[in-house]
């Protein structure tokens, strides 16, 4: 076998182990965008440990098939990157869909979320969730009010008895 084929083999298989490991993964179409701009977002990705690439697309769609995500096909065309998260399912989503908000030239195209297909109104609604610190600030929230209510509830029983003792 050449090397030209063993090297092209050894991408797919990197792209497939990928698509299979990643909790999240986001395909773009980043036409149009300038060196400053994918620079930049680049580096935004990289903050928050994103992966992101350009692949070919008919190595992609080889990894896919081999990943088991067939569906993914219809979306590589043209100019494709793919963004590739271990450790949060909603980083590259809501980087990529603030940057693409800013940059008209940045176009989301689907996802695939823990091993599953997502349509691209998916990957938007998953943008907009809050951080996983915000929602565990919110679950907090929402603990605490039955106690707080019960305090503020003694607290005014207590004035009240006070006030008739008095």
């Amino acid at each position: 076998m050449s090397k030209v084929i063993e090297q092209k083999q050894a991408v797919v298989s990197e792209i497939a182990a990928k698509l299979k490991e990643s909790q999240s993964t986001i395909v773009v179409d980043y036409r149009g965008l300038d060196v400053a701009e994918v620079t930049e977002l680049r580096k935004q990705l990289r903050e928050a440990n994103v992966d992101f690439k350009v692949y070919k697309n008919s190595m992609t769609r080889r990894a896919a098939a081999e990943a088991g995500l067939t569906e993914l096909d219809e979306q590589l065309v043209g100019p494709t990157a793919i963004a590739f998260s271990n450790e949060d399912v909603i980083a590259p989503a809501r980087i990529l869909n603030k940057f693409a908000k800013d940059h008209d030239a940045l176009e989301l195209k689907a996802g695939v979320i823990e091993g599953r297909i997502a349509s691209l109104e998916e990957v938007k609604a998953l943008a907009e969730l809050p951080s996983r610190e915000g929602l565990l600030g919110m679950l907090l929230s929402v603990m605490q009010a039955p106690i707080r209510n019960f305090a503020l509830a003694t607290k005014a029983v207590a004035e009240q008895k006070e006030e008739q003792g008095a």
